[in-house]
């Protein structure tokens, strides 16, 4: 059961929770995580900026936001210098850890904070108070396998500086979602509990079809923005009846709508599952939350891994395998015979 391995203790607690800004995932992710913690009756205070920020304080009105400041990460617009753009980053990156490490300590003092709650931020940690890092990505997929291994050590450093780490999978190896990634040959010295899967989605309306394609498009600029561009001028000329999620909260940008095209800029979970329980077809990125939230609605989906994005690309592989869900590459993508496969 979704949730069984997060221990609450008796005394209420006041616990601070900040997710990664890396596209919306983390965020979506971890409201989940916060239900729980409110249903246990601690106070839950939310550390975010921006769209992240805007996402989670529409699903929690009554909920605290403390302004952080994000990672800021760009990706690349083609393939090719994805990994280049990253480490041009790299020195951004490990500013901000050193800022949100500094930002924490002052946190902790001024609210009283009783723990901390990392969606993958890695200096989001003190010494003083338990603190918990969630990641389904145990094993940094980068493309290339010698920086596999420099790349999983980084990552296990900083999560060793952590009281223990959540992974929202399958313990059992045979019916993970995130296969190698979640499931290492090595695990952190810390302890590592697996949550399940986690999705902010409920599937417990009976579907009424109201649509034939539903496209919910993720992750980090430049490229949500190219592929919605892509996208627009291919629905121009079919005739299904299409609603396209932007994956843009707190944005009022009005995109003049075709005949067959409904748009929304986001959408709150209760929403967004009523519109993937009335679509017959599905069109996502290869997002580990959206993976999540689609398993949990039992929702057919076609899925298209962000363009040099190494562990997108390793999902896409492995959910085809397991016959999960159908992937295709974005190059060369044609949405009208994608809608028939």
């Amino acid at each position: 059961m979704i949730g069984q391995n997060i221990n609450i203790g008796t005394k209420k607690l006041k616990v601070l929770v900040s997710p990664l800004d890396w596209g919306l995932g983390h965020a979506t992710r971890i409201i989940t995580i916060v239900k729980i913690l409110q249903n246990h009756d601690v106070q839950v205070l939310i550390a975010a900026e921006t769209a992240v920020a805007t996402l989670l304080k529409a699903e929690f009105p009554g909920i605290a936001i403390l302004p952080l400041k994000g990672y800021r990460v760009q990706y690349s617009r083609n393939k090719k210098n994805f990994s280049f753009k990253l480490l041009q980053q790299i020195p951004g990156i490990i500013s901000t850890i050193r800022a949100e490490k500094r930002w924490l300590k002052k946190a902790i003092q001024e609210h009283n904070i009783d723990a901390v709650i990392s969606d993958n931020r890695f200096g989001f940690y003190h010494g003083s108070i338990p603190s918990v890092y969630i990641t389904h990505q145990l094993f940094i997929e980068t493309g290339k396998s010698w920086m596999n291994v420099i790349a999983q050590k980084i990552h296990y450093r900083y999560i060793n500086k952590f009281t223990e780490c959540w992974v929202p999978d399958f313990e059992e190896e045979g019916i993970s979602l995130a296969g190698n990634l979640s499931h290492p040959k090595k695990l952190p010295a810390v302890p590592v509990k697996y949550l399940g899967p986690l999705s902010r989605l409920n599937n417990k309306e009976e579907a009424t079809i109201a649509s034939d394609l539903l496209i919910i498009l993720s992750g980090p600029e430049p490229q949500r923005t190219i592929w919605e561009e892509d996208l627009l001028k291919q629905i121009e000329p079919l005739n299904e009846h299409i609603i396209l999620v932007r994956g843009k909260p707190g944005n009022n940008e009005t995109i003049f709508p075709q005949k067959n095209l409904k748009i929304y800029n986001h959408l709150p979970a209760a929403e967004l599952s009523k519109l993937i329980n009335g679509s017959s077809l599905v069109l996502s990125r290869c997002g580990y939350s959206t993976v999540m939230d689609l398993v949990a609605m039992n929702k057919k989906a076609i899925l298209l891994p962000t363009p040099g994005q190494a562990e997108q690309e390793y999902l896409a592989t492995y959910l085809k395998e397991k016959n999960l869900f159908y992937t295709i590459t974005q190059q060369g993508f044609q949405l009208k015979s994608a809608i028939k496969t």
